[in-house]
């Protein structure tokens, strides 16, 4: 018999972990309950074709070659991918511009013509330390299964010299005020904490990286984002696995204190271990059953957004693929967001959706427009909020020089209520717990949960928000899957090409759960992340690093 997988969750997390499951043999059922999958990765329809209303950045594509690729293909044999030249463009009241570019020698070169010499030898010295801590935190913190403060302790501990660069006890928008004397350059590099849901004024220094991840390659994907989670379904339904979308899933059912099966849409769908790609809260709140987290490994949250999705066609200063206009007065928005609302003043960030570095296109084209929001129960949308949401930001966007020739109904708006409709206990919160405080990282769950036999990915689980890192997220839940399935089950089977092999040593037979008379065999290579006797904690520390890699 082969191990029955339920994936509750669509998203790039939980087809990840579904993808890398199937590849390994398992019997693999995902349960999703939107219309399609991709989660948070959603589309909303347009004249011109489906409009990205999630995700828009595509960083660290290893991470998804490297899915693929464990799944017996490669990722261009599915998607189309443009490296994109010009990382961003970006906008300041003044009428002041700057393109950062792929090539950091570029990118040093634009701000010495935009800022100045000493503004040019700030950045290169901000490049030479992000990189510096994103190549000493990628793998042992980032990328491992349960990474503790004694391990962040022992990176730093071999390499004292990180320390600076890390600024402890410092916030990023501290840090920044330290290295640039220009208050848009401060402006630009804090806005990446908005990248995992968090505040520049409040979050760690250490989300500095996340500039580090962009610098190192930013791609678009050609007909729109939510090509490659279809890409990852076909992947996985041609491993065998199967899709069921429309439906809710209502309980996680337990037998003898482990996961036994899932009950949705009125059908119980019998498992041996289940994978829940939601936001944890829903656990926390008891949305599934007696399947508890701890508070705070779901809270405080983190922000959620106006997000405008529409087809149009443009005039004035012509975008690139990722634009941002920045609010007048820098970081003005969070106060008001802390206190529940709109913004009067905020950064604007326009996804051109169909352009790449090269010429625009012809007729109307499709654009995203994120506004940050505060996160907010599932209620009714406040109809003159709303409005109130199109005359900002679109009276905004042409004062700075970028016009529409319609100004979109507000059908095309997504509000934090409609997205804390979309997924449950979410509050709208777009990157779940929040990444304020020093240690606010080493509370966010892992894989493993109190609960055996069920397991954790996606955005809100170690290591973090962001499209790569949710990836990450699943292939941390599919080894620590493949690691206890090894060790509590004496009918293992050897593990098939695309699989899982991290070169530790398997743990070491126990009696089966389900095939009692079986003789025990062994399933070699196949363990977690750290190789570790697998435990069962909900709310295992992760690195304060975790999370910071991510993308709009």
């Amino acid at each position: 018999m082969r191990d029955r997988v339920i994936v509750i969750g669509a998203g790039i997390g939980g087809l990840s972990a579904a993808m890398r499951l199937a590849a390994r043999g398992c019997d693999v059922l995902v349960l999703e309950r939107a219309a399609e999958v991709g989660g948070k990765m959603r589309t909303l329809p347009s004249a011109a074709g489906p409009v990205d209303a999630g995700p828009t950045v595509l960083t660290l594509r290893d991470v998804f070659e490297e899915l693929f690729v464990a799944c017996g293909t490669t990722l261009t044999e599915h998607v189309t991918l443009e490296p994109l030249v010009v990382l961003a463009r970006h906008h300041w009241a003044d009428g002041s511009a700057l393109d950062l570019y792929a090539d950091p020698e570029q990118s040093e070169a634009a701000i010495r013509a935009f800022a100045g010499g000493a503004a040019a030898a700030a950045f290169y010295d901000f490049h030479r330390d992000t990189a510096r801590l994103f190549d000493a935190f990628d793998a042992p913190m980032m990328r491992a299964s349960a990474p503790t403060l004694w391990g962040m302790t022992g990176v730093v501990a071999r390499d004292p010299s990180l320390i600076p660069a890390m600024a402890p006890g410092r916030t990023l928008a501290g840090a920044l005020a330290r290295r640039f004397d220009d208050p848009r350059l401060r402006q630009l590099f804090g806005r990446y904490a908005t990248y995992v849901g968090g505040d520049p004024t409040a979050s760690p220094a250490l989300l500095s990286l996340i500039w580090q991840a962009e610098s190192r390659g930013v791609w678009s994907v050609a007909g729109g984002m939510h090509r490659l989670a279809a890409a990852m379904r076909t992947v996985l339904e041609g491993l065998g696995a199967h899709v069921i979308c429309d439906t809710h899933v209502d309980r996680i059912e337990q037998t003898g204190g482990h996961v036994s099966a899932i009950h949705a849409g009125g059908t119980r769908h019998p498992c041996d271990v289940a994978v829940f790609n939601g936001d944890p809260a829903a656990l926390h709140r008891g949305l599934l059953g007696p399947v508890r987290l701890p508070a705070r490994a779901v809270s405080p949250r983190s922000l959620s957004a106006f997000v405008w999705s529409f087809a149009a066609r443009v005039t004035g200063r012509p975008p690139t693929h990722h634009n941002v206009f920045f609010a007048d007065t820098p970081n003005s928005e969070f106060p008001e967001i802390g206190l529940g609302l709109l913004p009067s003043d905020p950064t604007l960030y326009v996804c051109a959706q169909d352009r790449g570095d090269g010429p625009a296109p012809e007729g109307a084209e499709r654009f995203e427009i994120i506004v940050n929001g505060p996160p907010r129960a599932a209620t009714a949308p406040n109809p003159e909020e709303m409005e109130q949401c199109r005359e900002t930001t679109f009276l905004r966007l042409a004062r700075m020089g970028l016009t529409f020739d319609i100004t979109p109904e507000t059908d095309r708006l997504t509000t934090p209520e409609g997205f804390a409709t979309l997924f449950p206990a979410s509050d709208g919160s777009l990157y779940g717990r929040s990444p304020h405080g020093t240690l606010a990282a080493f509370a966010r769950p892992t894989a493993r949960t109190a609960l055996p036999g069920l397991y954790l990915a996606g955005g809100g689980t170690h290591p973090g928000a962001g499209l790569p890192m949710a990836a990450l997220s699943g292939k941390l839940a599919a080894e620590a899957i493949c690691t206890d399935l090894a060790s509590t089950s004496p009918s293992r089977r050897t593990a098939m090409p695309g699989g899982m092999s991290t070169g530790s040593a398997p743990a070491a037979p126990a009696p089966s759960r389900s095939s009692p008379s079986s003789a025990p065999s062994s399933r070699p290579g196949i363990v977690g992340a750290d190789g570790a006797t697998p435990t069962t904690t909900s709310a295992s520390t992760s690195s304060p690093t975790a999370g910071a890699v991510a993308g709009r």
